[in-house]
C-alpha cells in the first residue's frame, strides 16, 4: 500500500507534514482488471498497482487515515478541496444537522465550493453567518462561497448521500 499523485508517483512526507494522496494497492488478492474494459484499466492500473479511489494521508507512524473519495474531490483554483473536510466543520456549527459539500463550475476559478445544509429541527442561521463560521476555521480557498438551504438531500437506500444530484441541481 502507498500514496501516490495523479502521474502516479509515490506521494511522501515534507518535513513534518503528513503525506496526502490517493490510496493505492497490490498484491495476489488485487483484482486484475475490469473485464473488457482496457481504457479503465489503463487509469487505474500500472505496474500491479491498483487506484481505490480514496484520498488519504499517511502519519509517522505509518497509519492511513482515509479523507475523502478522489472523485469527491474540489480543484478550487488550483487548490485541492476535500468536501469531507468542510462538511466536518460545518457540522461543527450548532445549527446544522447535516452538510453535503459539492463543486459546482465557476468560470475564472474552474469550480467553487457549494454547501447543502439542513439545520437542527427548530435551529436557525442565516448564509452569511455559516460562510463566516467556515471562513473562520478554513484555509481562504476552501470555505464555501454558496450555501443552500434544504429540508432533505437525496440518499441512498442506504443513507449515502447523492452529490451527483446536488452537482445537478
Amino acid at each position: 500500500m502507498k500514496l501516490i499523485d495523479p502521474e502516479w508517483n509515490e506521494v511522501v512526507g515534507e518535513g513534518d507534514r503528513d503525506p496526502v494522496g490517493e490510496i493505492a494497492v497490490r498484491g495476489h488478492l488485487v483484482m486484475k482488471g475490469y473485464h473488457h474494459r482496457p481504457e479503465v484499466n489503463a487509469e487505474v492500473i500500472r505496474d500491479g498497482w491498483f487506484r481505490t479511489g480514496d484520498i488519504a494521508r499517511r502519519d509517522g507512524d505509518g497509519f492511513y487515515f482515509i479523507i475523502d473519495r478522489s472523485k469527491d474531490m474540489i480543484i478550487r483554483g488550483g487548490f485541492n478541496v476535500y468536501p469531507r473536510e468542510v462538511e466536518e466543520v460545518l457540522m461543527t456549527h450548532p445549527a446544522v444537522s447535516l452538510a453535503a459539500v459539492v463543486g459546482v463550475p465557476h468560470e475564472s476559478h474552474g469550480e467553487e465550493v457549494k454547501a447543502f445544509v439542513i439545520l437542527q429541527e427548530g435551529a436557525e442561521t442565516s448564509v452569511e453567518d455559516l460562510v463566516a463560521f467556515a471562513r473562520e476555521r478554513l484555509a481562504a480557498y476552501k470555505y464555501p462561497r454558496h450555501v443552500e438551504f434544504r429540508t432533505e438531500l437525496p440518499m441512498t437506500s442506504t443513507g449515502k448521500i447523492l452529490k451527483r444530484e446536488l452537482r445537478d441541481a
